[in-house]
C-alpha cells in the first residue's frame, strides 16, 4: 500500500479494489482504479507487489483481491476500508497522507494536467497547488539600468 501511494499516488480504494486479473506480469505493470492506462512498476514497486502475491499464495483464498484479510480470504469482497486505513500505522503516515504527499509533489513541480494519468480530473489538482511558489523556481530579479557600484 505505501510503495503505490508514494511512487504511484495510488488511493486507498484503488489499492483494495486490485485485483490478480489487473496485474500483468510480462509487463510489469498493475491497472488502477479508473486510470486510463496501465501504471508501470518501477523494480522495487514491482518487488513489494511480488511479495504480496507470494504472502498470498500462503493463504488458500478463493477471493481476487491482492490483499486479503483473515476475514475477506474465504469471499470475494475486498478488504475493508478501515483495515486499509489502518495498514501503515507503523510507519506513522496515513496511506492517505502519503498519497496526498506525492500529488501534491507532481502538481507543484509538473503539469497539474499530469494527474490525469492519476485517475483524477484536472480540476481537482487545484487542492494540491501550494500557495507560495518555491524561490528557487522564480527567475532571478532584473538588474535596475543605470546602477553603478558605489565605490571610494
Amino acid at each position: 500500500m505505501g510503495m503505490l501511494a508514494l511512487l504511484h499516488g495510488a488511493s486507498t480504494s484503488e489499492v483494495r479494489m486490485l485485483q490478480i486479473t489487473h496485474i500483468d506480469s510480462v509487463a510489469h505493470t498493475v491497472k488502477l482504479g479508473k486510470r486510463p492506462h496501465p501504471v508501470p512498476l518501477d523494480p522495487a514497486s514491482w518487488t513489494v507487489v511480488q511479495r504480496c502475491l507470494s504472502h498470498r499464495e500462503a493463504w488458500p483464498a478463493a477471493n481476487p483481491h491482492v490483499m486479503v484479510t483473515k476475514g475477506t480470504k474465504a469471499g470475494r469482497i475486498p478488504a475493508s476500508t478501515a483495515y486499509l486505513s489502518h495498514v501503515l500505522d507503523d510507519c506513522g503516515y496515513p496511506p492517505r497522507m502519503i498519497r496526498s504527499t506525492r500529488l501534491l509533489d507532481l502538481v507543484n513541480t509538473m503539469d497539474p494536467k499530469l494527474a490525469a494519468a492519476f485517475g483524477m480530473d484536472p480540476q481537482a489538482t487545484l487542492i494540491y497547488l501550494a500557495d507560495r511558489v518555491d524561490p528557487g523556481r522564480l527567475p532571478a530579479p532584473p538588474k535596475t539600468a543605470g546602477a553603478t557600484p558605489h565605490t571610494t
